[in-house]
């Protein structure tokens, strides 16, 4: 890690994300108490979805999401396919980004940033090889690189790609340039979802040539 890089993440990017993500969370009290009445009426219980992520140096942590979908079950009792449980409440959740607003809790508490590459399965930390590690360098973010520049309508490889590329770059313009770029990619929901699944395709391990 470079010095300009390691103290700006010491002593701004953590500071500055824990602010950020406490006012967010006393500015955004209202829309939290909407979203959780409607989860409640619409989706059921529980309102918060909760699963544990690999963050900074691959540490475990918990992560809090509104719940999105239901737990509707086949004639066998298993769970239905995502894109049945989705609702339309969930959808719009989702679409909006409204339904990752616990996670300011997670920015709050340092388990994330503001920006930094999304926190992904615990699963799939086998499946990496040592260029794909390197997004773990850094704490996940609420958005990140890869998520502006397509989210969910990019390939594994251009997200991985994208993740490292901010661990070597992370600086406050670039900070800055991604919640901007968020703000605007929530507003027109682009890239909510893959060509061919609700949300992402399952990660399965690929051997990238870097």
């Amino acid at each position: 890690m470079n010095r300009k890089r390691g103290f700006y993440e010491r002593f701004i990017k953590r500071p500055q994300d824990f602010i950020l993500s406490l006012v967010a969370l006393i500015v955004l009290s209202p829309v939290w108490l909407i979203v959780a009445i409607l989860v409640r009426t619409k989706l059921g219980v529980p309102i918060i979805f909760m699963q544990e992520r690999p963050g900074l140096k691959e540490k475990i942590f918990t992560i809090y999401k509104f719940r999105t979908m239901t737990d509707a079950r086949d004639e066998n009792g298993a769970l239905m396919p995502d894109n049945v449980r989705v609702m339309r409440l969930g959808k719009f959740l989702r679409a909006t980004s409204l339904d990752e607003l616990p996670e300011l809790w997670n920015i709050v508490r340092g388990d994330m940033a503001v920006v930094g590459p999304r926190p992904l399965l615990v699963q799939y930390l086998p499946l990496y090889n040592d260029h794909q590690k390197r997004r773990h360098e850094v704490r996940p973010g609420l958005s990140g690189l890869a998520q502006v520049s397509g989210r969910n309508a990019i390939s594994w490889e251009d997200k991985f790609n994208l993740d490292v590329e901010y661990v070597e770059n992370v600086s406050f313009i670039r900070d800055w340039k991604i919640i901007f770029l968020t703000i605007k990619k929530v507003l027109v929901r682009e890239g909510i979802n893959s060509n061919s699944a609700a949300t992402m395709e399952p990660f399965k391990g690929r051997n990238l040539n870097q």
